[in-house]
């Protein structure tokens, strides 16, 4: 089972499993997530490395298993989606971003007062994660304990985002990040926006073209209406070929989460694979 899980996926749960073990050997001789972990930028044992270390680390057991189930759940799709570069690259940026949002806030609440604060976990990662979910298959539906009906991807972002949003603003103290994980989603969205934008934005060879005929001194400026209506029979063989690939990517996905990875045959794994290039 391990085996098939998408190889960003599966080092990334390595790493923070083993990240985890480590922690507990070497405690008390090192102190794993006080050097690894965030602490406040002002304070004197801050390093940069830490906005990418703090991630990998975990608190206790439980903190661990539900940011790694969620990492497994959602990430193994959105790696196959997306592709292990694209999907790696997303992981760490946004890890990256909750650090600063949980930095950023601190110091407006704290400004430069030598606070001793140390921020570890993959859950600002993760979130973005499950942001990504909803944002690249809004209408799935999937279950959330302990509703019992199943609800759409977009709405279940909604409440994570609503819960996160309400605890930070009324839970302070609590021990837990909320504005990382905040943070996180909100560096998952502008990614997300920024890539959807560039995918969407016309090539130069589809802009119309402008020709000047040259009569005597004067010219005429003339632009061919052929060539805009060209445009858009292309701009709609486009839209119908991605609609097309999204279908065939939905009924793949739909078959991983009803069967498993394992139920697709030799030839859809590799078409998953290849239309996860081609978005």
């Amino acid at each position: 089972m391990f085996r098939n899980i998408p190889t960003v996926t599966r080092n990334l749960l390595l790493v923070n499993i083993l990240a985890f073990l480590a922690t507990i050997i070497l405690e008390p001789r090192f102190d794993l997530e006080y050097w690894g972990g965030l602490n406040y930028f002002l304070a004197h044992d801050f390093h940069l490395y830490q906005f990418v270390t703090y991630m990998f680390l975990h608190g206790s057991f439980t903190h661990l298993f539900f940011n790694m189930f969620a990492l497994w759940m959602f990430g193994c799709v959105i790696e196959r989606t997306w592709g292990s570069q694209r999907f790696l690259f997303y992981y760490i940026i946004c890890g990256i971003g909750a650090g600063l949002c949980q930095e950023i806030v601190q110091y407006i609440s704290y400004g430069a007062l030598p606070i001793n604060s140390i921020t570890i976990g993959a859950s600002g990662a993760v979130y973005a994660i499950l942001l990504a979910f909803g944002m690249t298959f809004p209408e799935e539906r999937i279950f959330i304990f302990p509703l019992p009906v199943p609800i759409k991807a977009k709405w279940f972002v909604c409440i994570y985002a609503a819960i996160e949003l309400f605890s930070a603003m009324s839970s302070r103290g609590d021990g837990v990040a909320h504005m990382a994980h905040l943070g996180g989603m909100l560096f998952g969205f502008l990614l997300i926006t920024y890539w959807r934008r560039q995918a969407n934005r016309p090539h130069k060879s589809q802009k119309p073209h402008k020709t000047y005929w040259t009569n005597g001194p004067h010219k005429t400026h003339m632009t061919y209406e052929t060539h805009r209506t060209a445009t858009r029979e292309d701009d709609m063989e486009d839209n119908a070929r991605k609609k097309a690939l999204q279908d065939e990517i939905d009924a793949l996905l739909d078959k991983i989460r009803k069967s498993g990875y394992d139920s697709l045959t030799k030839a859809e794994k590799q078409r998953l694979f290849e239309a996860s290039k081609e978005r």
